[in-house]
């Protein structure tokens, strides 16, 4: 389910994934199949890993990544599931080929 939320977001983001729902900045970015495809990827590893674990390594690796790089954006950029994401976001078929766990292969890259 996708929702709007126009004061949800800060600065640059535009979609924002909380199980079940999709979050975007604007009712124009749902035609935006980039962006709904890359909410969807991790609308999946929400669910493979029973959604609140999901959201602890994400939180973690975050927090890892900002000490390591002392720079919050780029440790954002560099969070595993979110390079799976953007790695594929373009792929509209990726979901259906996508291995479980798909995030792993992202984690030391």
């Amino acid at each position: 389910m996708i929702l709007v939320f126009k004061h949800f977001f800060y600065k640059n983001y535009v979609g924002l994934s909380l199980w079940p729902f999709i979050f975007l900045k604007e009712d124009s970015l749902k035609a935006d199949e980039v962006l709904i495809n890359h909410e969807r990827i991790h609308l999946k590893q929400q669910q493979e890993l029973l959604i609140l674990p999901f959201y602890l390594l994400y939180i973690s690796e975050w927090l890892l990544r900002t000490i390591l790089y002392l720079d919050s954006y780029r440790a954002y950029q560099n969070i595993s599931f979110e390079r799976e994401a953007y790695a594929n976001e373009k792929d509209m078929q990726y979901l259906r080929k996508r291995k479980t766990f798909g995030f792993l292969r992202y984690l030391t890259r």
